[in-house]
C-alpha cells in the first residue's frame, strides 16, 4: 500500500508544489467571493452589456476578477504539469511542456488583464 503523505512527485520540486497547493486555496476563496458578488451584489444579473460595464466601474472587481484570472491560470498549469509527470515523460519533453505552460500561461494572463482594463475603462 503506498503511503499517502502530501509531498511533491518525481520532477516536481517544493517550491512548484507549494505554489499548486496554496494557488488552489486562492482560487477556492476567490472563486467564493466572485459567486458571492455576482449573486448577491448583482441581485437582478448581469444580462446586458451596459449592466456589466457598470459592474466593472466598481474598483475591487477587476482587481478580484484580475487575482481569480491569474491564480487559475498558475492552479491549472502546475495541474496540467503534474498530469503530464504522471506519465514519466524525459527531460526533453518537459522542458518544451515548460515552456508551452509559462509562455501559453503568460499571454492569456495578459490578455484578460487587457480585457478586464477595457471592460473597466480604466485604460
Amino acid at each position: 500500500m503506498q503511503d499517502a503523505t502530501a509531498v511533491p512527485k518525481a520532477g516536481e520540486n517544493v517550491w512548484l508544489w507549494l505554489t499548486k497547493i496554496i494557488s488552489g486555496l486562492i482560487v477556492f476563496v476567490v472563486l467564493t467571493i466572485h459567486l458571492i458578488v455576482n449573486h448577491y451584489v448583482a441581485p437582478e444579473g448581469l444580462f446586458y452589456y451596459d449592466d456589466v460595464i457598470n459592474y466593472f466601474k466598481n474598483p475591487l472587481i477587476p482587481i478580484m476578477e484580475g487575482t481569480f484570472l491569474v491564480f487559475v491560470v498558475i492552479h491549472s498549469s502546475l495541474g496540467l504539469r503534474s498530469i503530464i509527470l504522471d506519465r514519466n515523460p524525459t527531460q526533453k519533453v518537459m522542458r518544451v511542456v515548460d515552456t508551452v505552460f509559462v509562455v501559453g500561461g503568460l499571454a492569456v494572463i495578459v490578455y484578460g488583464i487587457w480585457l478586464l482594463v477595457y471592460v473597466a475603462g480604466l485604460g
